[in-house]
């Protein structure tokens, strides 16, 4: 009898009922103790669980029962309760490797996503869509607990039973999700995500490699295995001749000295081709370039697929990228050598600040407080100033490709994307003041504010999932806008108006809309609002004049059923015609994954549509059916009156019939 079947029939008996009446009864309890005290008495909820989650009809008591989970608060407090800001590469380490609490809410949370995905449950602030696409990730990171009934030695020997129970759980989502080709599935979501180019790429290699163990057995997840997942797989372990079947790095250095020069050019075209073709980089990459440092520098530019503006670049600062080649690329940053190539590919060492800038970081030594974070995140196999160092590449050349993690720090994570793509010379000071001296110094309306001096911001951990740029500078820029903001309380109007400009730098449009009145929430002069952005934006309306400098803008997040999510910071990239005469709005979405559904068909897009690697899009109506704030210059605007009416009732009716309803 397969596996399938076997869950099946499992799922239509019953749990226990003694056990099923516990955890009925600890339930009740928690709901009633944090009714009045506002305490979670969580651990006896947990203990309850814990038998349950051994058994599919157990596991299925506890789907049925996710509503009272929920509302009995058993996930407040934790960040688990924020469910539209967990991370996937984390979800997947705690079920499988973190302490036996954090591994059953873990477990909880996923039966809980579970029923959001198949709509048995509404949660406020995750989508249905958004839900799926987790699992769909955590399932590619384990995927052999999925294939297999034989458990990992690390996995049997957990306590308490926890790897039995992990992997039941993920047999039970597998049967639920009702994916026909697990398989094909994982590897299309897997290249969904590199359409994105984002930074933080750990968790996408991380399924690859789980991708790879299962093409050994591919029955178990049935269907057959596409090029797709070929190219994938040849992009980590052996995208060239020379490490076609993964020999390992000694192996392979001693190919590269017996190699002749047709050889060589032969394997630097094969790794720019894989590199670009996927955003991945292989950890042989640096081995063969470190090589070339020794043997041919000139071949260095083709390996990392340079153009003709790349290769001028680099061949204008040859002494600079060679330094940063021998100070950050090493297989644990392999991903920097593309982060070099892309930064070469933006001319941004033309800016005379840049290169200078760099020079500085290279010498820098961090502070004890910032090397121990780097360390404590990404490990002692390289300094921290290399770990650093690297990710400044990756930052640098992918702007567009940083995310906040698992953190509410997206206004953060906006202005680092910002400095990023138009004022690096920018961040490399602010990194500097981080790195070094643990402390960023931002000037509010004449006033200086030291990150040293304040508390906590919106987040109050440190982020432990993103780029090493954004673990040192995001937890001091959180607490400035903070700050920031509190300073602009009590003005009678949206403190973003004069804390983006201050926060974010004197490029922000000194114009500022907002469609909702601040103290009431409603709507206010919904319409000219509207008619202010065509005119402000719209190249047909304000005289074709381009977006010069991104700018930050908010908008209102709403689900596949249209429900209001939340307000989520964004910057607006540019506006263009898409090769079928639309007109789009090109922007940038911090939250680790630009593709949503905000219901009403409006979905965003983040590649078909003319779209730059890490942008999102969307038809002008659509977009600014969403937004509710944005900057613009006041003296390039064009006459709001002239904005065609239809166009103006489209954008207004899909908002009112979504987040501002009721408003």
């Amino acid at each position: 009898m397969t596996r399938q079947k076997k869950a099946t029939e499992n799922q239509n008996s019953h749990a226990p009922t003694e056990l099923v009446k516990a955890f009925d009864g600890a339930v009740s309890r928690l709901a009633e103790v944090n009714a009045v005290e506002g305490v979670s008495p969580v651990f006896e909820v947990i203990d309850a669980a814990k038998p349950l989650i051994l058994s599919p009809e157990g596991l299925q008591a506890l789907y049925e029962r996710v509503p009272a989970i929920e509302s009995a608060g058993f996930f407040g407090g934790s960040d688990w309760d924020y469910p539209q800001t967990l991370v996937p590469s984390l979800a997947a380490r705690t079920v499988r490797h973190g302490d036996p609490t954090a591994t059953l809410v873990e477990c909880l949370s996923q039966i809980r996503l579970l029923a959001v995905t198949r709509g048995d449950f509404i949660h406020a602030s995750i989508s249905a869509e958004h839900a799926h696409n987790f699992l769909a990730q955590v399932m590619a990171m384990n995927l052999d607990l999925v294939v297999s009934d034989d458990l990992q030695e690390s996995d049997r020997l957990r306590p308490d039973q926890l790897g039995h129970a992990v992997q039941n759980l993920y047999h039970y989502l597998l049967h639920h999700l009702g994916y026909e080709n697990l398989l094909e599935h994982l590897v299309a979501e897997v290249w969904r995500i590199l359409e994105q180019r984002p930074v933080q790429v750990e968790g996408v290699k991380h399924m690859v490699t789980q991708i790879a163990v299962c093409l050994e057995k591919p029955d178990a997840l049935g269907g057959e295995v596409g090029d797709d997942a070929l190219q994938l797989i040849n992009a980590v372990f052996s995208p060239t001749e020379g490490c076609r079947e993964d020999p390992g790095f000694e192996v392979y250095s001693e190919r590269l000295a017996e190699m002749d020069d047709a050889a060589l050019m032969r394997e630097a075209i094969a790794f720019a081709q894989a590199m670009h073709s996927t955003g991945l980089v292989s950890a042989y990459m640096p081995v063969f370039i470190r090589f070339l440092r020794g043997r041919w520098n000139a071949l260095i530019p083709t390996a990392l697929g340079l153009s003709y503006t790349g290769a001028d670049a680099f061949h204008c600062y040859p002494a600079l990228i060679h330094r940063l080649i021998d100070d950050a690329l090493f297989p644990e940053t392999s991903q920097c050598a593309y982060g070099l190539a892309m930064m070469l590919e933006r001319g941004i060492l033309y800016s005379p600040p840049v290169a200078p800038s760099l020079w500085r970081q290279i010498r820098m030594s961090l502070c004890d407080a910032a090397a121990e974070k780097i360390e404590t995140v990404f490990g002692t196999s390289r300094s921290p100033e290399c770990f650093l160092l690297a990710d400044v590449l990756n930052v640098l050349g992918r702007p567009l490709g940083v995310g906040q993690g698992n953190y509410p720090t997206c206004q953060s994570t906006r202005a680092l994307s910002m400095w990023a793509y138009n004022m690096p010379a920018e961040l490399l000071r602010i990194l500097a003041w981080a790195a070094r001296d643990d402390e960023i110094i931002m000037r509010f309306e004449g006033n200086s504010i030291s990150s040293r001096e304040l508390g906590t911001g919106l987040a109050t951990e440190p982020p432990v999932d993103v780029d090493a740029v954004s673990l040192l500078t995001v937890p001091h820029l959180d607490r400035i806008y903070f700050e920031m903001g509190r300073r602009s309380i009590g003005r009678g109007e949206d403190p973003h108006k004069w804390v983006n400009a201050e926060f974010h730098g004197d490029h922000v449009g000194h114009g500022f809309r907002i469609a909702v009145d601040v103290f009431t929430g409603d709507l206010k002069d919904f319409e000219g609002f509207v008619r202010d952005f065509y005119a402000a934006y719209h190249p047909f309306y304000n005289g074709n004049i381009p977006v010069i400098n991104p700018q930050p803008a908010g908008i209102a997040v709403t689900d596949s059923a249209t429900r209001f999510l939340g307000w989520h910071a964004i910057t607006i990239q540019r506006l263009a015609m898409d090769a079928d005469k639309t007109m789009r709005v090109y922007f940038f979405n911090p939250n680790n994954d630009s593709g949503q559904n905000w219901g009403q068909g409006v979905v965003t897009s983040t590649h078909g549509h003319g779209e730059l690697f890490g942008e999102a899009s969307l038809p002008v109506a659509e977009f600014v059916s969403r937004l509710y704030v944005f900057h613009y210059d006041p003296i390039e605007k064009g006459e709001p009156g002239d904005i065609p009416a239809d166009e103006v009732n489209r954008a207004m009716d899909l908002a009112r019939d979504s987040w501002a309803s009721g408003r």
